[in-house]
């Protein structure tokens, strides 16, 4: 038998800003079909039109690329199995609907919304939990209840309706998900999902599963939360007659306490933004990459979440993911976003990274950074980088390149305010006049501490403070390479003026 191309689908709705959670989900769906020489299908999930936002779709495509999550199929890129949007495909679910229909796995209920909230109200008296299903549907306005000529008059004459799955009776449902193996519901805890909703538009339950078979999908890969449908997912496969995929529902990203699902408050209650990019809309949100995350960083890290290579190394880029990763590995367990981890995990990949493509991040998260010159600030970002956790910290450790301190930190101060200072400084300020050039000043300047007894380490304190505005800072050769005689002797000269 010849086994199927594998073929996996990213299905997000376009509600809002991509959360990690749905990078984390993409992702995964990538690495498998990667590795399996197979295609990533992005599929907009469209249908629900009250809660669709403005620019959610060209935020997915766009995070989706900054992580190098590259789309085989989908919207604006094409494919075979298209139209990507399910908005697009109502042609395809208005046939297939009547399908069900006409096999009798599905029917037309007619219940307005105030009879349902009166039997919700009725069964709620009685400490019962209201069910559309075998147990009252008979009794309810639909047209397993009803004569066959009435139904077709009030569709007629366009009655309010929607389309409903008949879930069958006493029957055990066994399912199985790759990463939490086989279980077993009773169908009698189904109740009788509506398929079209009264508008004419299909319900998630109805169009993924659709979608799914027409595109051909070998894997469906998503989110914890569809788990409870799984049961649901596999009567429609079998009521169409259709093979169904392998599941494998991910495990939940709690928030660092471990208590929950990550979530925007609790990221922002911890510090750190839960978005891929900045999202701009009514109100605005920053992203990791503002927030100084590099893609490589944040997919190395989001790779772990659920999940950990048999290979002891743990920095590890989007081509090495793909050849280490097995679906069958991943927990069910929940875990926990460490932001700590996450930036010890960027730091490594700020090493790894070349200076053009860390100074092109940093121009994002600093408006400042582009009005430099481009190749003083990659030659700068490589004289730093080693120090930062994040591109935003590459800022700090930098800007003394290029900007005279104006704060000075006070504990330096005193450490350097001791006899000769103001003779260190005028040495300094002579030395710039005479060195024949930035590569012999340090040496000339402790050959003339030695001349005039002076320690060297007083010596370079004293330089150190004056050119960075602290004692911390790359080495001083290296600073005074940097930022020229000239400058040098500018920054003595004010301190000079203002600090003795």
């Amino acid at each position: 038998m010849t086994k199927k191309p594998t073929r996996v689908r990213f299905a997000p709705s376009p509600t809002g800003p991509l959360h990690v959670g749905g990078v984390r989900t993409a992702l995964f769906n990538y690495l498998f079909a990667k590795k399996n020489d197979g295609a990533f299908v992005l599929r907009i999930e469209d249908t629900d039109k009250k809660r669709e936002v403005e620019g959610a779709e060209k935020y997915i495509l766009d995070s989706l690329k900054w992580c190098g999550i590259s789309v085989d199929e989908g919207p604006k890129i094409g494919g075979e199995y298209g139209p990507y949007r399910q908005s697009e495909r109502n042609r395809l679910y208005n046939k297939e609907i009547e399908s069900l229909l006409d096999s009798g796995h599905a029917y037309y209920a007619f219940d307005s919304e105030e009879e349902l909230s009166n039997q919700r109200k009725e069964c709620e008296k009685k400490g019962e939990t209201f069910m559309y299903n075998w147990r009252n549907r008979l009794e309810l306005k639909n047209s397993l209840s009803m004569q066959k000529k009435e139904v077709e008059m009030l569709i007629s004459r366009g009655e309010k309706h929607v389309v409903r799955f008949l879930s069958p009776k006493d029957k055990t449902i066994e399912t199985f998900d790759i990463v939490r193996g086989h279980s077993r519901i009773d169908s009698n805890l189904i109740d009788d999902k509506i398929l079209i909703k009264a508008d004419g538009t299909p319900t998630y339950h109805f169009a993924n599963i659709v979608d799914d078979h027409h595109m051909k999908i070998t894997h469906v890969i998503r989110g914890e939360e569809w788990l409870p449908s799984l049961a649901l997912h596999q009567l429609l496969y079998e009521s169409f007659g259709w093979e169904k995929p392998l599941f494998a529902h991910l495990p939940l990203i709690l928030n660092p306490s471990g208590k929950g699902k990550l979530s925007k408050r609790s990221g922002e209650k911890s510090g750190f933004p839960v978005f891929p990019i900045k999202w701009r809309g009514d109100v605005s949100f920053e992203g990791f990459r503002e927030f100084g995350i590099l893609p490589s960083g944040l997919v190395n890290y989001l790779a772990t979440l659920g999940w950990t290579p048999d290979e002891e190394a743990e920095i590890l880029e989007i081509t090495e993911l793909i050849k280490l990763f097995e679906l069958e590995k991943v927990v069910s367990a929940g875990a926990n976003f460490d932001l700590e981890k996450l930036k010890w995990n960027n730091h490594k990949h700020i090493q790894n990274t070349k200076d053009k493509i860390l100074v092109e991040e940093l121009c994002v998260c600093f408006n400042e950074a582009k009005s430099l010159n481009e190749k003083l600030l990659i030659k700068a970002v490589g004289l730093v980088k080693e120090r930062a956790n994040t591109v935003k910290d590459l800022w700090g450790l930098l800007n003394y390149l290029f900007y005279d301190p104006i704060k000075f930190d006070e504990k330096s101060v005193t450490r350097i305010k001791k006899e000769g200072l103001e003779k260190i400084l005028s040495a300094i300020l002579l030395q710039c006049k005479s060195a024949s050039g930035e590569e012999v000043f340090i040496n000339d300047l402790k050959a003339w501490g030695e001349e005039n007894n002076i320690g060297a380490g007083q010596i370079m304190m004293s330089l150190r403070v004056v050119l960075v505005g602290s004692l911390n800072g790359v080495d001083l050769q290296k600073i005074v390479s940097f930022v020229g005689l000239k400058n040098v002797a500018r920054r003595a000269s004010r301190f000079l003026g203002t600090n003795i």
